[in-house]
């Protein structure tokens, strides 16, 4: 009958008024940030989440641990030379008596700041060239390109080995013996692995340059600086992140390489690579003393390559999770 209404919609009005209310009866969407999505994608990757608890664990063991474990590291006692891990001593002690746990307590902090500080000295120089490379054209682009192949044919341990004879004693007699090998250690690691950097960080300039968003910020007459800082910078630090991870894992086995050769840090100060090159030849009659120092090194070196992967997963657009 005409102006009357109908007791019950059709289906295809039903799904009508639904679909026209739905938005409203939903209320306001919460807004999610790129840094809480990009922790919902690390989360995703199972191994990395277990390996950053772990990486936590050993940074706080090493940080605190020695003010809970106060046994020193210089205690010598002949009674307990190469004991087996017990209460007393839970990685045992070495050929001195020494408890092996004070000592890697004590070195893991020397071994993990080198591996940061010289991850940083890596990513710094190569994100500068790298910026200025991508950036620029020509020449300049050329030579910067070619200064980094330079270094990336360098045998890295012979010129390692060439330098630290060369400075070691003139970095002594300036910053102190302990002071001065640190700041070679982190200036020749890092100086020397800034290469995959820089040309990871190129690509992603010549990638990002072209994209809409900075055409349209370069016809509203934004200068260069303000290009590279405020809008391809930004976009870029996603791979550099994971290759930052990755470096620190570097530059732990790099100075562990150099103290198990003898020529990193002096013998009376226990990094894990001294402590493994003390080991070495007790590894008949007292293995777990090498063992617990090449565990240290292996356990935080696999835990930041698990992270690297997950911070890769998380911090590519392309990859839905």
């Amino acid at each position: 009958m005409a102006g009357s209404t109908p007791a019950s919609l059709s289906p295809e009005s039903a799904l009508s008024t639904a679909l026209e209310s739905g938005p409203a009866l939903a209320g306001p969407k919460r807004r999610v940030t790129p840094g809480q999505d990009a922790w919902r994608r690390f989360r995703r990757h199972r191994l990395a989440l277990v390996s950053l608890f772990i990486l936590g664990a050993m940074v706080l063991a090493v940080t605190l641990g020695p003010l809970v474990w106060r046994v020193a590291i210089d205690d010598i006692d002949f009674a307990a030379m190469l004991q087996v891990p017990t209460m007393a001593h839970p990685l045992g002690t070495d050929d001195l008596g020494q408890d092996i746990l004070a000592r890697l307590l004590y070195g893991g902090r020397i071994s993990l700041a080198v591996g940061l500080a010289a991850m940083l000295v890596s990513v710094v120089v190569g994100v500068v060239v790298g910026s200025v490379s991508g950036m620029a054209s020509g020449w300049l682009d050329t030579v910067l390109m070619w200064l980094t192949d330079l270094f990336l044919s360098l045998p890295q341990l012979p010129l390692l080995l060439l330098i630290i004879y060369l400075f070691r004693d003139s970095l002594k007699q300036l910053f102190g013996t302990q002071g001065g090998v640190f700041l070679m250690i982190v200036i020749v690691i890092g100086g020397l692995r800034w290469m995959p950097v820089a040309r990871l960080v190129r690509a992603q300039f010549l990638s990002l340059r072209e994209k809409e968003f900075v055409e349209a910020a370069r016809a509203l007459g934004a200068s260069r600086l303000r290009l590279v800082t405020l809008h391809i910078l930004p976009n870029a630090l996603g791979p550099v992140i994971v290759a930052a991870t990755i470096e620190v894992a570097s530059a732990i086995i790099a100075e562990s390489t150099l103290s198990f050769l003898g020529l990193g840090f002096p013998p009376d100060i226990p990094t894990w690579g001294r402590v493994l090159f003390d080991a070495k030849d007790t590894l008949d009659v007292a293995p777990h003393w090498a063992v617990a120092a090449g565990s240290a090194i292996f356990i935080t070196v696999l835990a930041i390559n698990f992270i690297g992967d997950g911070l890769r997963d998380a911090l590519d657009p392309r990859r839905v999770l």
